[in-house]
């Protein structure tokens, strides 16, 4: 038997340690950059030379998609054939392997069925389930078909192949749509440069341990020269397709790219790909997707996708089930597989850099912010340094877009919103649900609603200027103070919200609390100065008796009083009367 087909060597316990190790974390403040500004690799800027990624051009230096994954040069000499590389890094490799030998051994029939699906339809196809309730919308609309509706009893033994039409037909009623997967997924955007480049094997030709599914035996090459597998083309189709899809939904941005992840997962639970094949797909793709939607010649189309998807998709109510309404399921399993456990092998503080293009991948999804800023958001999300495959120059692999459609991780600069309402969409109406720190200060403008719920420890203090701001946790403000000076600033979290600093709200500000229990408080640490409206939403049937304590400063000096007061959800007979003492703010429940 030839030596790679050799069962895998029990690993040390040094190397148990690696198929142990906690998934991937954000950078930390100590590696957040003090610019965005790209860094360019040998082969130049992906976004910019991404059509040189061709069969024709094998050459690291040259070839963007080989250079994106260059990485691997670091654990894996590549060989001339198929069987004759070198491991530089046994202890990782072998990791990587025996990750493969445990995931195919606990396969459960649901995993199989799924898995079988996800190797046999076209990779678009299946990603179309991203779009949840919407699926079958989506489908009818774009006239999306496969033709692998079940599993053939005789699975075992014959190779199906999907039939269907892929990503449906391009003059279909959302015809844009498919066009614009086509074309994300097109020409360039091929992964057998890479494969023959790194030649690199599939794992059940490294190790028998391997099992592949039954139903897939058939799917098997049985030339293994022109077989590697890394990085999975199957993974680098289906975040193509999410990424393309995000652009034109990116109110389904995160469940799309679950979705991607949980195919790209499949070809790991098939026996079929190790998981650093699946990383090196989701880096090449995540760079692909960024090029092409970058190109000047695919402006108009991005744009005709979008409002297509908008008038004719999201105008619907579809009936399909949606495998990814939870958004803690989805994000512990994006986050997981963005480095499926292994440990860091490498620095660890490496300050984070946004590859050039790399914004307009937040583009639709983040409107509100100009191209600095989601570089910003880019930057402020990414994961740590030091995994492997994950350190390309540029710093595509360590991009994290699930996080970065959450908003920025840390203010490394004083940050001004500006929301138009007016525009619809995420311009009226964004949820930031990262834990922001850093330094700077967030300032919001415009007549939208941003929304903070995070456990936030920046100390620029937040700055209210127009539009609402709704704190959705009770560290939500971070360790700065809170102006008002002319917005909506809304309390809309049970507990006691903290202002870790000064509070004051001019005569043109508003403050809405809502109260449902007597430790509904606004507790604010430094002194308050009160102007403007108070705004009481009495929840939960809460009828206060009495006195009771609606805001705390640290202050007992007497800073202003609220021009007005209205109440809402007390009953009619009642009516309300402020008390300002030296330290609070208290409400009197009273019969009119």
């Amino acid at each position: 038997m030839n030596q790679h087909k050799k069962k895998l060597l029990i690993l040390s316990l040094s190397a148990s340690v690696l198929l142990t190790a906690s998934g991937g974390a954000y950078a930390s403040a100590a590696t957040i950059p003090t610019n965005v500004n790209p860094v360019e690799p040998s082969w130049g800027y992906f976004v910019d030379v991404y059509k040189n990624n061709s069969k024709d051009n094998m050459a690291l230096e040259s070839n963007p998609a080989i250079g994106v994954l260059s990485e691997y040069i670091k654990l894996w000499t590549p060989g001339e054939t198929w069987e004759n590389g070198t491991k530089l890094n046994s202890q990782v490799l072998d990791a990587n392997i025996q990750k493969v030998v445990q995931m195919t051994k606990k396969v459960t029939p649901q995993q199989a069925e799924a898995t079988y699906y996800d190797d046999r339809r076209n990779q678009s196809y299946s990603m179309m389930e991203g779009l949840g309730s919407l699926t079958d919308v989506y489908r009818n609309l774009t006239g999306a078909i496969t033709t692998i509706n079940s599993i053939p009893p005789d699975a075992t033994s014959v190779k199906y192949e999907d039939e269907g039409n892929n990503s449906g037909d391009p003059k279909s009623k959302l015809g844009s749509m498919v066009n614009l997967v086509n074309t994300v997924r097109g020409t360039y955007s091929t992964t057998n440069p890479s494969k023959s480049f790194y030649n690199y094997m599939r794992p059940f030709r490294w190790s028998t341990d391997v099992t592949v599914l039954p139903t897939l035996v058939p799917a098997i090459k049985s030339d293994p020269t022109s077989d590697g597998g890394y990085p999975s083309g199957h993974t680098n189709a289906a975040y193509l397709t999410a990424f393309a899809m995000a652009h034109a939904v990116p109110e389904r941005y995160q469940e799309l790219l679950t979705r991607a992840s949980e195919l790209g997962n499949n070809r790991i639970v098939a026996g079929m790909h190790s998981p650093f094949d699946v990383m090196g797909g989701r880096v090449m793709a995540t760079a692909l997707a960024a090029a092409i939607l970058n190109d000047p010649e695919n402006a108009e189309l991005k744009k005709t996708a979008y409002t297509d998807a908008h008038s004719m998709l999201l105008s619907q109510k579809g009936t399909a089930a949606d495998k990814f309404s939870s958004y803690t399921a989805n994000e512990k399993s994006f986050t997981d597989r963005l480095t499926y456990g292994f440990p860091q092998i490498s620095s660890t503080t490496k300050t984070v850099v946004v590859p050039k293009g790399a914004e307009v991948l937040l583009e639709t999804r983040q409107p509100y912010l100009d191209n600095t800023q989601r570089r910003w958001v880019l930057a402020t999300t990414g994961v740590e340094s030091g995994y492997p495959v994950l350190d390309d120059a540029e710093g595509w692999g360590r991009l994290n877009l699930f996080a970065a459609v959450n908003g920025y991780g840390a203010f490394a600069t004083d940050v001004t919103v500006a929301m138009d309402a007016t525009k619809g969409g995420y311009n009226a109406l964004d949820q930031w649900r990262n834990n922001i720190s850093g330094k700077g200060k967030l300032t919001k403008k415009g007549t939208g609603t941003l929304q903070l719920s995070g456990r936030n420890s920046y100390t620029g203090g937040t700055q209210l200027e127009q539009g609402k701001l709704e704190a959705q946790s009770l560290t939500a403000l971070g360790n700065g103070g809170v102006v008002n000076n002319g917005g909506t600033f809304s309390k809309a979290v049970s507990g006691k919200l903290a202002v870790k600093g000064n509070f004051k709200q001019s005569a043109k500000g508003t403050l809405a609390l809502n109260v449902g229990s007597p430790s509904d408080v606004l507790r604010i640490m430094g002194s308050g100065t009160y102007g403007g409206k108070l705004k009481l939403n009495f929840t939960n049937k809460y009828m206060p008796k009495g006195v009771v304590t609606i805001i705390t400063d640290g202050s007992s000096l007497k800073n202003g009083v609220f021009s007005s007061v209205e109440t809402t959800g007390l009953n009619s007979q009642y009516k309300t009367k402020l008390i300002y003492n030296g330290h609070s703010v208290q409400l009197q429940i009273v019969k009119k």
